[in-house]
This record gives C-alpha cells, sequence and structure tokens, in this order.
C-alpha cells in the first residue's frame, strides 16, 4: 500500500488496483477497505483508488482520537486528492461511507466528478427509515430457512425492545451460505473507538449538507440491493430525491454488498454511469 499524510500528521495508506480513469472508493464501517475487494470487477475497467479511513487497515491510529469523527475524515479525503494531483475525481463510497463522501461534496462540490453511493446511509441527510420500511423489506426473503429466527430479532430491534443485532445479519447478503458468513466476519469493524468516534456529537449537520446537496450540480448514482435491510429501496430513492441530477438503481437480488452478490451486473451499472457519454458535460 501506499500512504500520504492527513492535515493533522497522521499517516493514511491507499491501495490501487486496475488501470482506467481514476475512481476513489470510500469504505463503510469504519473498517478495513479490503472488503470491497475490486469491487466486482469494476477494477478491469478504472483505476480503484481506496484509502483505509484513520485506525483503519494500514493507516496508522491518529494521536487525537476525536478525529475520527466523520466530518473530519472529510478533510482526509480532500488531503488523498491533493497528494494524487487530481484537480476533480469521481467518488464511489458504500454504506457509512456515504457520510463522508456526501459531506465532501457539500463542502468541496468542485473537486467532484461524479458520485455513486452505494448502499447509503442516512446519518448526514437525516432520512428516517421506519421499522415498518424495513420489515417490509425483510419479509421478501421469508422463503429462507433462516427467515424466522433472523425476522423475530428485527422484530425485537425495530420495536425497540432490544434484540440480538448479529441474528440479522443474513438480511444483509443476497446468499446467505458459508461464503456469505465469511465475508460477513470479515467486514466487521475492529477499531471500536473509530466506529464510536465515526458519529460522535458534531460530526453530522443534516440541515446544511442537504441545503448544500440540493445545489450539487452533478451526477450522481445511487444504488442499493433489492434486499438491503441497511439501505432498503424507498428510503434509496428518497435520497437520491435529494439531489438535483441522480439515478437510482436497485439490483435485483441483491442485499447490502451488490459486487458480491452480482459482480457483473454491479460492475455493468456503475460502468454505465461512470462513461463520459452517459451524461451531459458538465464545466
Amino acid at each position: 500500500m501506499t500512504t500520504f499524510s492527513a492535515p493533522d500528521g497522521t499517516l493514511l495508506a491507499y491501495r490501487v488496483t486496475g488501470d482506467g480513469d481514476p475512481v476513489v472508493c470510500i469504505p463503510g464501517g469504519p473498517a478495513d477497505s479490503a472488503y470491497l475487494g475490486d469491487l466486482g470487477g469494476l477494477s478491469a475497467h478504472h483505476r480503484l483508488i481506496v484509502p483505509d479511513l484513520r485506525g483503519t487497515g494500514g493507516s496508522a491510529l491518529p494521536e487525537d482520537p476525536s478525529s475520527y469523527r466523520c466530518d473530519r475524515l472529510v478533510e482526509d479525503v480532500e488531503a488523498l486528492r491533493a497528494h494524487l494531483g487530481l484537480p476533480r475525481m469521481d467518488l464511489l463510497a458504500h454504506s457509512a461511507g456515504t457520510n463522508i463522501a456526501v459531506q465532501y461534496a457539500a463542502r468541496h462540490p468542485e473537486r467532484v466528478g461524479r458520485l455513486t453511493l452505494v448502499g447509503p446511509s442516512v446519518r448526514a441527510v437525516g432520512l428516517e427509515i421506519t421499522g415498518e420500511t424495513r420489515r417490509a423489506c425483510a419479509l421478501l426473503r421469508k422463503g429462507e430457512p433462516w427467515f424466522p429466527a433472523a425476522f423475530a430479532a428485527l422484530v425485537e430491534l425495530t420495536e425497540g425492545r432490544g434484540g440480538d443485532a448479529e441474528a440479522i445479519a443474513p438480511f444483509f447478503w443476497g446468499r446467505w451460505d458459508a461464503a456469505a458468513r465469511e465475508r460477513h466476519a470479515a467486514a466487521q469493524p475492529d477499531n471500536q473507538e473509530a466506529v464510536a468516534g465515526f458519529g460522535a456529537e458534531g460530526a453530522f449537520d443534516p440541515e446544511v449538507t442537504r441545503a448544500a446537496l440540493a445545489a450539487f450540480d452533478r451526477s450522481v448514482l445511487v444504488l442499493t440491493g433489492e434486499f438491503d435491510l441497511n439501505s432498503p429501496p424507498p428510503m434509496a430513492d428518497e435520497y437520491a430525491g435529494l439531489f438535483p441530477d441522480a439515478d437510482l438503481v436497485v439490483q435485483p437480488g441483491a442485499g447490502h454488498y451488490p459486487w458480491i452478490d452480482d459482480a457483473d451486473r454491479f460492475a455493468a451499472a456503475v460502468r454505465a454511469f461512470l462513461a463520459p457519454s452517459s451524461h451531459r458535460t458538465r464545466q
């Protein structure tokens, strides 16, 4: 991996795979970015630049734990852009990483080319996902052998009665098999201080962010899985509506990791969006 210095001097790591026009890919978690892999083969068509967020993967632990806060991570992305010498960059983000990406777009709109949000989190924009919406999404899986126990846990969680969060893991994958279980374990954050600090007080200002996104004049793709309990399609549709120019793609049969559930379909959708001829030229 290659490294660069964050504004506070923390040494941050990133990896580069593939060839073609660059796309900076922000992982969720905060977790080791290795779980993104090559994004379903997208690296065969684009040069993927994938940072490890501070305190994860190959990136150093910061001296100041408060720098794990999401809004402060925005400037790590800006430092990476400057390090790469890119006047403007296409951004792709997944899950919690979308909170960083949209705050970056709000703060540095002139530095963004196209913005791809995969399985977006709503914290930075203040949308609400009701328990009813999550349960309706989960009911699409009622024919699965694991469904009864997982759905019972989901009902408890969404009704505020506690429940085992790990028991609902099958809902995040298009296929809950041995491979998915291994990938699920590998994708879990191992720096709990970073996780806790990510959403600390002051990390999000949804009203300000939404106002900025309403004026964001770049092309946006919001992509979620048909079965994604974290980012149900009705919410993803509402999320896309926050932008003047956003496309919504709901990937059939996919959960929260659509590049794993159907790599070819995922890569094709993102490639089509990133293609130079797919949108009007923006200055």
